[in-house]
């Protein structure tokens, strides 16, 4: 029996995206998973739509939030709840390739891995490529991780199992990284990275990702906050985030038609 997988999926009106979201599970070709939808209080059709697909399929959950609470809340309510000896992470808006799961799945159980991670393209608000593949590095130390977030978290897949349940701190940003700093310092292990691009990462106009400012406050907040640094060492951390980012993450962009 393959070992199960819990996908924990936040939700806040996603109606837009989520049904094509849930098409990209249910499409897999391993197929022994749940699928845990947490409703962060969304007033549009989000539940609606999720709930089409809850009627014909058990193994997709819904859990509701009473208000909005935050990604963080969100994603720590799914691991909670989930049953699988993996735990895998998809945003409400964003896609897996049909192979993501059973390529790290089989991956992970022959090389005896704890967290791995893949390479993965981006994709615009309305589904059209964007013509850039973001590579994953072969291996993930704890400290090269503390120097920049090389995790998509939408590729991201830890063994619950041999590491527990790992929970996101509660900040409203930037908390995936912090959850993955977690899971590779509680394993000992590196990260491994699957060069394959194995998902799609949609970049929306109001995303915190296009804002270089907020980008740069929320990082020092992972440093400061998440990680308990003093300021004096949570901005030397900063610089050195910048020097990896321009020289060294920069370089995980690459037009797809070099690949």
């Amino acid at each position: 029996m393959k070992p199960l997988v819990s996908i924990i999926t936040p939700m806040f009106n996603s109606e837009a995206y989520i049904s094509e979201t849930i098409n990209s599970v249910i499409n897999q070709t391993y197929t022994n998973w749940e699928l845990l939808l947490i409703d962060d209080g969304s007033n549009d059709k989000t539940i609606a739509k999720a709930n089409q697909f809850i009627a014909q399929k058990p193994n997709i959950k819904l859990l509701k939030n009473k208000a909005n609470l935050g990604a963080a809340i969100s994603r720590n309510k799914g691991v909670e709840a989930s049953k699988g000896k993996y735990i895998a992470f998809l945003d409400a808006d964003d896609l897996w390739k049909p192979n993501k799961l059973q390529t790290q799945i089989e991956f992970m159980e022959a090389q005896n891995c704890d967290v791995c991670f893949s390479s993965y393209e981006q994709i615009d608000e309305t589904g059209k490529l964007l013509n850039k593949v973001i590579k994953a590095l072969p291996e993930l130390t704890y400290q090269k991780y503390l120097k920049s977030n090389y995790i998509g978290n939408l590729t991201g897949v830890y063994n619950a199992k041999v590491l527990g349940k790992i929970k996101a701190p509660n900040l409203r940003k930037r908390q995936d990284w912090l959850l993955w700093l977690a899971a590779i310092k509680t394993s000992g292990k590196p990260a491994k990275g699957i060069q394959e691009s194995l998902a799609y990462y949609r970049i929306r106009k109001d995303a915190m990702s296009s804002n270089k400012i907020n980008l740069l406050k929320y990082n020092y907040w992972v440093y400061r906050k998440g990680l308990g640094f003093s300021t004096l060492k949570s901005v030397y951390y900063m610089l050195i985030f910048l020097n990896e980012h321009f020289l060294v993450k920069s370089k995980q962009v690459v037009s797809i038609n070099k690949t």
